[in-house]
């Protein structure tokens, strides 16, 4: 769980996890400035606390290496905010305990009704294009890139030079290109979302910023592919 100020979701979300189902669960708290890592610990989670904001990435670059360290054979990214739920879970490792592949996404627009459930119309509208721009450079078929629910094998992060991706937001899209890179096989399931004052969100001028760091990191797909370039070191 990568948090940040998540006190007032947290518990609701560790709740909704089907007992018996994992094994561990690791929570990296970005130094938050609310209660979250002593919710954290109360709840009997693995606790580790970056002592600065790092971002977004970098809270996955640890969530990741700690799962590692853990022996994890199976690793799912799950935001504490209780936007996605916790009980899908079993439906989100499925693909990767039958060995159908390597990677999950938890697709909202698979979903469908995103707008209906409370997605803003500019996250939607942003999402769909970049989407279509993102099959066309990737020569994939997936109906959502910008997820918050994943699921890795320990392979994939064994192999996937993640560590050297962005610390922030874009993390999530450059790893997707190492993956397609790497030619590992992604799966979409279906996942409903809440939308909620207490979920973590974007706004409209980070959304901005956010879509203008895909694009460029697309060109840069293109270009490696082309010429041969490491993946990735933009920051």
């Amino acid at each position: 769980m990568p948090a940040y100020n998540a006190e007032r979701t947290l518990a609701k979300t560790y709740n909704d996890i089907p007992k018996g189902f994992v094994d561990k669960i690791i929570l990296v708290d970005d130094a938050s400035k609310d209660k979250t890592v002593e919710i954290g610990k109360k709840l009997g989670l693995k606790v580790i606390v970056h002592k600065q904001n790092l971002g977004y990435g970098a809270n996955q670059k640890t969530c990741y290496k700690e799962a590692i360290k853990e022996n994890a054979g199976i690793v799912v990214m799950l935001h504490p905010d209780y936007q996605y739920a916790p009980s899908l879970l079993p439906h989100i490792v499925k693909p990767i305990k039958n060995g159908k592949c390597d990677c999950v996404l938890g697709s909202r627009i698979l979903a469908k009704n995103a707008i209906k459930r409370g997605m803003p119309w500019y996250k939607y509208f942003g999402n769909r294009t970049l989407t279509i721009v993102e099959n066309l450079v990737l020569g994939q078929k997936l109906s959502e890139y910008h997820t918050g629910y994943r699921a890795y094998s320990r392979e994939l992060l064994e192999k996937i030079s993640f560590n050297l991706n962005s610390n922030n937001f874009v993390f999530d899209t450059e790893i997707i290109i190492q993956i397609v890179a790497q030619k590992f096989k992604i799966k979409e399931v279906p996942v409903p979302t809440r939308y909620f004052k207490e979920a973590s969100s974007i706004d409209f001028s980070n959304s901005v910023q956010y879509g203008i760091a895909i694009l460029l990191r697309l060109i840069y797909y293109v270009v490696w592919r082309t010429i041969g370039l490491q993946i990735f070191k933009i920051k």
